[in-house]
């Protein structure tokens, strides 16, 4: 889920995935709070139950919450 969850914002931000880490937060990203909204909608789309949290602050920890659901 973590890689998936890179390669979305990859695509979003039009970069290669491998200029993202699982363990990067989201604002070093560059993501701010709408385009977090943007990928929990299409994660949501894709089948995830997501419930984000400002202790979610990285893919890892997204995908993390996404697994425990």
């Amino acid at each position: 889920m973590e890689q998936k969850i890179i390669e979305i914002i990859a695509e979003y931000q039009g970069r290669p995935a491998e200029n993202y880490r699982a363990d990067q937060k989201f604002s070093e990203m560059g993501l701010d709070s709408l385009d977090l909204a943007e990928l929990i909608v299409q994660l949501e789309e894709e089948g995830a139950v997501v419930e984000l949290s400002p202790e979610i602050n990285t893919p890892e920890k997204l995908a993390a919450a996404i697994k425990n659901k």
